[in-house]
């Protein structure tokens, strides 16, 4: 009975332990996930809720004067000195290494752009595609969780509005990423309550649920019936414009027929789309996190963009009143020790917060350059087929951090570069493997596909097979089925379809 109370006893201890870790890591990582313009706004409410963190006027943050600033990071602030030490040593290393391959070229980081260069960058509309939809949730009856998940569900969005990931996959997000135990059916039930908002067809995850969900919303008549039926049950038939049978399986005449098939191709396939053309084609308004320059002998430098981000220090009053405190612990009054343990818990969050913004700063630096080292020729030319493959467990073995992080820094994250300014997860592509063994990055075969189907005679477009030949001449050997598949990715319809 003993020794059950005391394995009992050494695994509480255990989980408390882990939660400690977890805490700082959530906040390092909520951080690192942040794009520069949210990252400012979570520190200007870190700042009103923190008293004991203000803008320092200095050149670096002095918090590592305060008194034990260790020991204040006590349970409701929690840390790990020896695992915060691991993670600090793996960066350094990381940023060392990084440029020591031979087969890699060099690439400079030069600091930080001041707040001038981030004005200049900023270019957009100021209403967003996700502001769009970020209203109608404000005005939607939600409860705090179905909010999180509808953020979550918004942000999962394709450029055209369509959801491509697996509910399996947010639910497992969700948990992984946000500490979040949320079922299948229930993201399913949030789902359900996006795809209500403007414009119809938002939030499907396949073409037909998209065109389903715009006919939905018609009065009840005989025309919307027969586009539910022609829709749920005659999809094929639709898609690739079998008109004639079309007609035949639901029974009509020409005429309703032609009007059949009239309001079928009013509806919009890309509902996202139909945003972007009213707010701009960018789809929010951007300020790059990373600003590379290509020089003309073909080297790259970069520097991280901190706009208006100030340096953070903990305010001194509370360093000398914890201090203070501190001193006289022996005889201290119930009152005097409220106080120290308030000022212990500000003292460390703060603490906290600027190690978590010092360590996104390396993070960023780290991944960035080992993303500028891989596609080096790319930020050279410009040119798209010089995009090598490149996935987030490429870049997280480069570095040595986890591929979490690196997916994290490169989720809503730009970099403005002397060809464009580009989301970073622009520079991930999958690899196609050719039959002779050679690694393709499928952004350079979707390239090359699309500039053929931009320049095939309209009145006689090429098949598939056509196509496929056609790469194979431009060293791009892929199997039809493969052609097939990277058109339909690409939302370009048959060649019947393209007349």
């Amino acid at each position: 009975m003993a020794q059950e109370q005391i394995q009992e006893q050494k695994l509480t201890q255990q989980q408390k332990l882990a939660q400690s870790i977890t805490q700082q890591q959530l906040l390092q990582a909520q951080l690192t996930e942040l794009p520069i313009t949210q990252l400012l706004e979570r520190i200007n409410t870190e700042m009103n809720d923190n008293p004991a963190l203000e803008i320092s006027s200095d050149d670096y943050p002095d918090y590592a004067d305060a008194p034990d600033a260790s020991d204040a990071l006590d349970s409701n602030v929690p840390t790990d000195d020896y695992e915060q030490e691991e993670r600090q040593s793996a960066l350094d290393a990381a940023l060392e290494s990084i440029g020591r391959d031979d087969e890699d070229l060099p690439v400079y980081y030069r600091g930080t752009e001041n707040g001038e260069s981030r004005e200049e960058l900023v270019y957009g509309q100021t209403e967003s595609f996700i502001d769009l939809l970020n209203e109608q949730m404000n005005m939607s009856e939600l409860s705090e969780e179905e909010r999180d998940i509808m953020e979550y569900l918004i942000g999962s969005l394709d450029d055209d509005g369509l959801l491509r990931k697996s509910l399996d996959s947010i639910s497992d997000e969700l948990a992984i990423y946000h500490h979040m135990d949320i079922t299948t059916h229930q993201v399913e039930e949030v789902l359900h309550k996006l795809q209500q908002f403007d414009p119809a067809g938002i939030g499907a995850r396949s073409l037909q649920e998209c065109l389903l969900l715009q006919v939905e919303r018609r009065d009840p008549s005989r025309l919307k019936d027969l586009m539910e039926q022609a829709l749920q049950h005659h999809f094929e038939l639709f898609t690739k414009k079998h008109w004639d049978k079309l007609q035949q399986a639901l029974k009509l005449n020409d005429l309703q027929a032609a009007t059949l098939i009239a309001e079928l191709r009013k509806l919009n396939p890309k509902p996202g789309a139909s945003i972007s053309e009213t707010v701009g084609r960018s789809l929010q308004q951007i300020t790059p996190d990373f600003i590379v320059d290509t020089h003309d002998d073909g080297s790259v430098t970069f520097t991280l963009n901190t706009g208006d981000i100030p340096e953070l220090r903990v305010s001194q009053s509370f360093t000398d009143t914890l201090r203070e405190l501190q001193s006289g612990k022996e005889q201290m009054s119930h009152r005097k020790r409220e106080a120290l343990l308030y000022t212990k818990k500000k003292v460390g969050a703060a603490v906290g917060f600027i190690e978590a913004i010092r360590i996104r700063r390396q993070t960023l630096t780290v991944t960035m350059r080992a993303i500028i080292q891989w596609q080096h020729r790319f930020f050279e030319d410009g040119d798209e087929a010089s995009l090598r493959p490149m996935i987030l467990k490429d870049i997280a073995e480069k570095t040595g951090l986890d591929v979490s992080t690196i997916s994290r820094v490169s989720n809503s994250k730009y970099a403005q570069t002397r060809w464009g300014t580009f989301p970073l997860r622009h520079f991930f592509s999958d690899g196609y493997v050719t039959s002779g063994g050679e690694e393709l990055s499928t952004r350079r075969i979707k390239a090359a596909l699309r500039e053929l189907i931009e320049g095939e005679d309209k009145r006689n477009p090429l098949s598939d097979d056509a196509l496929q030949k056609l790469l194979e001449e431009k060293g791009c050997p892929i199997a039809r089925r493969t052609v097939a598949k990277y058109r339909e990715q690409m939302g370009i319809p048959v060649a019947r379809m393209r007349k």
